[in-house]
């Protein structure tokens, strides 16, 4: 257990950066200071009590990147409630499970996510209210106007409270049990199950802490949140821990577009930034990779002397593309491509790469830039997490190669610690599948782990093929290698029968550039399927690809739905 009080952090940092500003709207609005922001929640605990709500009542949330909303999550956990952050991207039907599922009392949306619910399918939602201004959305008959009226005496009440105002000695918040749920975090479906997370107050207390001591974020740092804060990765990193440290978050509620988020990224100069792969891959493929390979560059990085400068050049440029302030980009979420990881780490780009899921809220391992060892996910976090392998029984332990050419064994890898989840919101046969009796968290990656944590991914257990020669097959090492090749968008490696074929979604973009039309495209991805084969094991190889002209169905989160291709 923590001994460190995941609320107190809280009131002790708002207390100490009253001054500071806290959050920003990148959108436009008024800059809200640390002091702002703990009035705006003691207005909101005032509402809730008028409310009727309980400690332990679900509150669900609903809506992008705001002020309003990391106000309505942070004042919900000091409260006491339990936080159900839904993502905005989810379809209506999803939502409206979710929000029946956790049992929620009340929700707050933006507007454009309420056109799209039936409040009558809310079966334990009592009142909805607007995370686009103080306003009723509608509330249950059966509550008596009670929330409505709520509303109206809260300006009274907290002018009666504090009659020389709410200042910084005021904030108190409960000293509630370490082990208390905070937080249902809903899985995005990749599997086609969402499952409701439980996270503690211990489990958030864990990140969070780990953040502040290796100094991710520090008082009167910069922060731009564009990573969804209702999934777990953005909520601890961008929201979570600045907050607890006295950072200014500028939070970005458009769809992160390489054009959009860069030119984001120049205004605010954030001196931290976390991301998924999916911006430095585009980045790499749009701006990096057509330099590198035109005759005249490729000529001149033969040569050492200009190699180097080549490279700095580069690095130079792609650094002052981000801010320009940043000690490093960390990226999580999903595994980089291991071609995009090796070129930024040739050049001395400040990189690493860390490994989590939401059921450890989310951080498992981490290694700072200046230690991250390619390939790798960092090392498994010292005094707060422990990992190791697990092997199936009668199954013969495969081997692979790690970084500096060690043979280490692969297995399942499996976690303790203080940020494992309490289980799966009213799924107890879930939850004893993944958690087992000596409370090790069995993550479903397969993997390799070195003697001082550092772990090493190599696929789902789930989406592993076994070869008829008995060999193992992670098929999403030879999609990266696919997802390198020109006019490639993205691609999916299943099985047909006793073959192995590559789904390929093609880039419409390259295509276009180079004049390219849908129905000339086989031959070039075939050609695509030789070149990677050259690449693979003889077990590995690919038969043929076939084109798939949609984009593949994601999850929210922008994970392929796997199992609709199968």
């Amino acid at each position: 257990m923590m001994k460190q009080d995941l609320l107190q952090i809280y009131a002790d940092s708002f207390r100490s950066n009253w001054d500071l500003p806290a959050l920003t709207d990148y959108s436009g609005g008024a800059t809200l200071t640390y002091g702002d922001f703990a009035r705006s929640i003691v207005r909101t605990h005032i509402f809730f009590q008028e409310c009727g709500i309980k400690r332990g009542d679900k509150i669900a949330l609903m809506g992008k990147n705001t002020s309003s909303w990391v106000t309505i999550y942070m004042a919900t956990i000091t409260y006491g409630a339990v936080i159900v952050p839904i993502l905005a991207e989810f379809n209506p039907a999803d939502a409206q499970h979710i929000i029946n599922h956790s049992e929620a009392v009340m929700l707050f949306c933006s507007d454009s996510v309420w056109e799209n619910l039936d409040f009558a399918q809310l079966r334990a939602v009592k009142s909805v209210m607007s995370l686009d201004g103080s306003r009723l959305l509608g509330e249950h008959p059966k509550n008596s106007g009670r929330v409505a009226k709520a509303l109206d005496r809260v300006a009274g009440i907290y002018a009666s409270r504090y009659p020389s105002g709410y200042g910084a000695k005021d904030i108190s918040y409960p000293r509630l049990p370490k082990v208390s749920m905070c937080e249902i975090n809903y899985t995005s479906g990749s599997t086609g199950f969402s499952k409701g997370v439980m996270l503690s107050l211990n489990n958030l207390c864990g990140n969070v802490v780990f953040g502040i001591r290796q100094r991710l974020h520090y008082r009167g740092s910069r922060c731009l949140s564009f990573l969804p804060l209702a999934h777990a990765y953005g909520c601890a990193f961008d929201m979570l821990t600045p907050l607890a440290c006295g950072s200014h978050v500028t939070l970005f509620s458009k769809p992160p577009t390489p054009r959009l988020l860069l030119k984001a990224l120049a205004e605010v100069r954030p001196n931290l930034i976390i991301s998924v792969p999916l911006i430095l891959e585009k980045v790499y493929r749009k701006q990096i990779l057509p330099q590198i390979t035109s005759p005249r560059i490729k000529r001149l990085l033969a040569l050492p002397i200009v190699r180097g400068q080549i490279y700095k050049s580069i690095r130079r440029k792609l650094v002052e593309a981000f801010g320009g302030c940043f000690s490093q980009i960390i990226i999580g979420g999903a595994p980089l491509n291991p071609e995009v990881e090796a070129f930024l780490l040739k050049i001395k780009f400040p990189l690493t790469v860390g490994y989590g899921m939401t059921e450890c809220g989310p951080l498992i391992s981490y290694t700072p830039s200046a230690h991250f060892i390619a390939g790798s996910v960092g090392q498994t976090l010292p005094e707060i997490m422990h990992s190791r392998l697990s092997f199936p029984e009668g199954h013969e332990t495969p081997m692979t190669m790690v970084s500096d050419g060690r043979e280490m064994p692969v297995g399942e890898i499996c976690v303790r610690g203080e940020n494992v989840m309490m289980g799966y919101y009213k799924n107890p046969d879930a939850t004893a599948a993944a958690i087992d009796a000596e409370g090790w968290l069995h993550t479903g990656d397969m993997g390799s782990i070195t003697p001082d944590g550092t772990i090493f991914i190599k696929g789902r257990y789930k989406t592993m093929i076994l070869s008829a020669s008995g060999q193992n097959i992670y098929p999403e090492e030879i999609e990266a290698k696919i997802n390198n090749k020109p006019y490639v968008g993205e691609s999916l490696v299943v099985e047909r029968g006793p073959r192995l074929v590559a789904l390929i979604y093609p880039d419409y973009e390259a295509m276009d550039a180079a004049g390219l039309t849908l129905d000339k495209m086989q031959p070039v991805m075939d050609l695509v399927i030789k070149e990677v084969n050259a690449s693979l094991a003889p077990y590995e190889q690919l038969t043929s690809a076939q084109i798939v002209p949609v984009e593949f169905e994601k999850t929210p989160k922008r994970s392929i739905k796997r199992y609709l291709y199968k």
